[in-house]
């Protein structure tokens, strides 16, 4: 009877609701709800990527190996390479060619890269750029290919493209075969204070200069189930995306250069002195401070010479997905040791005198911390040492070695601005030893992967080595981003090469998403074991989007569709405020809806005399009447009385509206007339009925004075002035944000 009863009921509201509109029906419409899942947009799971975010049973990638030798031209500033590659298909499939990238021809003189740049004319240029841009002179960069050949020695056919080459494979490569191919090459480098680019070198007043070497040789692209072969062009900004294997490299420089790379050196007696082997076997057990294996007096005094003859270093790393190298005379040497889990870990940095003091100060200690604190949220560092080289205008990382600014002023002095940044640019390409160096992810298609996870890390490593540090304020600082006219924005989840405001889409709004997943919706810990889950199960393999989103769900037991697919797939804004506030009174007297719905209905009359006595509420002082309440109250027995509270003495209906496309936890804060507070959130799904308004009602002993949503600015909302009641001027930050767009 109940349930026939509830069900009348229901149509008889339904009713109503349709009498009162008086809307014609409307055309149906696919699912437009928030909560809907993301099934649709993330790729199909598969035996290689499946469905809980792990990798599958039937998982592969691919193993590339190189044996290469290396000449550094000082007089020239030229390098050369001799490049023996060995490629391993470990996938079910066979390969009709291979796909390698030349990164260096972005800057050739016959590159696209230009020529897709939307370019006026400045201002002011100077002398040597007004004559490469207008005189018809361009610099002879872009990788020179002097050979191609099979490891017997015969020619290879390949095809070059842009900044990929293919190489044209006589007969298909089968699954588990291995394919042995040469290149030699040279280019000329760039100077990046002349030339830009992400590595390159640097030219001292004095004429000493600071290499520091990256994307340097022809390398294998990605083959896998997701891309088939990662062959897009290298534009510029999107980064790369790289396969696992060997190195063994022989680099020659002069004589008098300081040399560290990716990589254990092989050869220590051949190119450190006595003294040097000596200092660093005692860094190799000093955990609290930096053991100098160059000191500045050393490197000025070798900064003097200009060595005739060659030195070659050797190094091998094992399992890294990249190389890169740095080398000069000028260098200062410091390392110290870092315990990971009771192994030991060198951090280590290399910078000349103009670093100092800053660099001898924090440079090496940043990367210790920065070891401790990212193995701390993922996994124990692997790998046996991180390298810090000082560069004039670079932040840029590879496999245990990164290039960073952040140099003081002529006398030795800077600011706390210059610190942060010098402290702050370590903290992070150190960090991207784990993002993408081990958790391999396509930087040339997913930019946010790599920079926007590592952007959300490096906030955790910087509070742990200052907690003064200015980390800036998340979410808060993505909002005047998130304002901005639509036009100018783009989802997360774009490719990098077109993505608009790049600095705050790939870096800044997933770092402040992951931050509210963490801090408010998920809290630290079923975000602090699901992000480590994803790291562990993803270290040296090609995870996707779709791997990660299922990962932090599947480890964490809780549906996050609803976030994904409006922080990253859109660019809609979070903007929840308190419409209406309404004081609420116990009266015995119909409510102006019952009355309503019993004048159009009479079936409806039946069915609220069907229930007995009953009260309501409204919101009219004068209406107000106890009496039922207490007469029930006073039924009762005294053990169901104890456990109960007092009777409300005030009452609140609040209706939140959410004018922002996006859906978010209401976070509330209530103020009492006795000045105490209490702060209540409710879930994202409170939204999951009506994404326009929703309802709570508050009962209290003591009088309410305010409501204020998000008081801690959680929620990156845009719009904070309708999030009090009563309503409130204009505070700070609503008159800087405001300012700030005009």
């Amino acid at each position: 009877m109940k349930k026939v009863t509830t069900t009348i009921f229901s149509i008889l509201l339904v009713s109503f609701s349709l009498f009162a509109q008086k809307k014609e029906h409307e055309k149906g419409h696919v699912d437009e709800n928030k909560f809907r899942q993301l099934k649709y947009e993330l790729a199909t799971p598969n035996e290689q990527h499946n469905a809980s975010g792990a990798p599958g049973y039937a998982y592969t990638q691919q193993k590339v190996d190189y044996a290469m030798d290396i000449r550094v031209d000082e007089n020239t500033d030229k390098i050369y390479g001799d490049e023996k590659i060995t490629y391993r298909n470990n996938s079910k499939d066979n390969l009709e060619y291979l796909w390698l990238q030349l990164d260096q021809n972005m800057r050739a003189p016959d590159s696209k890269t230009p020529l897709a740049q939307s370019k006026g004319t400045s201002g002011w240029l100077k002398p040597e750029k007004f004559v490469e841009e207008n005189m018809g002179y361009a610099k002879d960069f872009g990788f020179k290919i002097e050979t191609v050949k099979y490891a017997d020695g015969r020619d290879l056919s390949h095809t070059i493209n842009g900044t990929m080459m293919r190489i044209n494979l006589s007969k298909s490569l089968a699954p588990g075969e291995t394919f042995t191919f040469k290149i030699k090459w040279n280019y000329l480098i760039n100077d990046i204070n002349v030339d830009g680019g992400r590595s390159g070198l640097e030219t001292f007043p004095d004429g000493n200069k600071n290499y520091t070497i990256a994307q340097f040789f022809p390398r294998l692209c990605v083959y896998d189930n997701v891309e088939g072969w990662q062959n897009m062009q290298f534009w510029g900004r999107s980064e790369f995306a790289l396969e696992f294997g060997d190195y063994d490299v022989k680099l020659t420089v002069p004589a008098d250069h300081i040399v560290d790379a990716t990589g254990e050196l092989q050869n220590e007696k051949d190119v450190l002195t006595k003294e040097q082997r000596k200092r660093w076997e005692k860094a190799r057990t000093s955990y609290k401070d930096p053991v100098f294996i160059v000191t500045q007096a050393e490197a000025e005094t070798n900064e003097k010479g200009r060595a005739t003859k060659t030195k070659t270093w050797h190094f091998k790393a094992n399992n890294v997905r990249d190389y890169a190298f740095a080398s000069s005379r000028k260098y200062i040497w410091d390392a110290m040791a870092v315990k990971i889990n009771n192994k030991n870990v060198m951090a280590v940095s290399l910078y000349p005198k103009e670093g100092n003091p800053l660099w001898e100060e924090h440079s090496t200690r940043v990367v210790a911390n920065t070891l401790e604190e990212y193995s701390k949220m993922t996994f124990d560092y692997p790998y046996s040492k991180a390298i810090s080289v000082h560069s004039q205008r670079q932040g840029m990382e590879y496999p245990m070695i990164c290039f960073n600014y952040g140099r003081p002023d002529a006398d030795g002095t800077y600011s706390d601005r210059t610190k942060h940044g010098m402290i702050g640019v370590i903290t992070h390409e150190v960090g991207h030893n784990f993002f993408p160096m081990i958790v391999n992810s396509d930087e040339r298609q997913w930019t946010w992967m790599d920079e926007g996870i590592n952007s959300f890390v490096e906030i955790l490593a910087e509070l742990d080595y200052d907690p003064t540090f200015d980390t800036g304020n998340l979410p808060k600082d993505i909002v005047r981003y998130m304002s901005i006219d639509q036009d100018k924005l783009s989802p997360i989840m774009s490719q990098g090469d077109y993505v608009k405001n790049f600095g705050p889409n790939a870096y800044t709004k997933p770092a402040a998403g992951l931050y509210m997943l963490r801090q408010t919706i998920m809290g630290p810990e079923l975000f602090d074991f699901a992000f480590r889950t994803y790291s562990k199960r993803w270290m040296f393999k090609h995870p996707t989007p779709a791997d990660f989103f299922r990962t932090m769900e599947d480890a964490s037991g809780m549906d996050l569709d609803w976030f994904w697919r409006g922080w990253f797939y859109s660019t809609d804004y979070n903007d929840i405020g308190i419409k209406e506030v309404k004081t609420l009174y116990v009266t015995d007297k119909k409510s102006d809806r019952v009355v309503e719905i019993i004048k159009t209905n009479p079936r409806a009359a039946a069915y609220f005399e069907s229930l007995g006595e009953l009260v309501f509420l409204t919101d009219k002082k004068e209406d107000a009447n106890t009496k039922k309440v207490n007469d029930y109250l006073n039924s009762l027995s005294a053990d169901k009385k104890s456990k109960l509270k007092e009777l409300p003495k005030y009452m609140y209906q609040v209706e939140f509206e959410k004018p922002g496309g996006l859906v978010m936890p209401i976070i509330i804060e209530i103020t009492y007339a006795d000045g105490t507070t209490k702060k209540e959130m409710y879930p994202a799904q409170i939204w999951n009925k009506d994404e326009n308004q929703v309802f709570r009602v508050y009962s209290s002993d003591k009088e309410i004075k305010s409501f204020v949503v998000d008081p801690d600015l959680e929620t990156a909302d845009i719009d904070t002035s309708n999030n009090s009641w009563p309503k409130q001027t204009e505070n700070k930050f609503d008159k800087f944000k405001n300012q700030s767009k005009k």
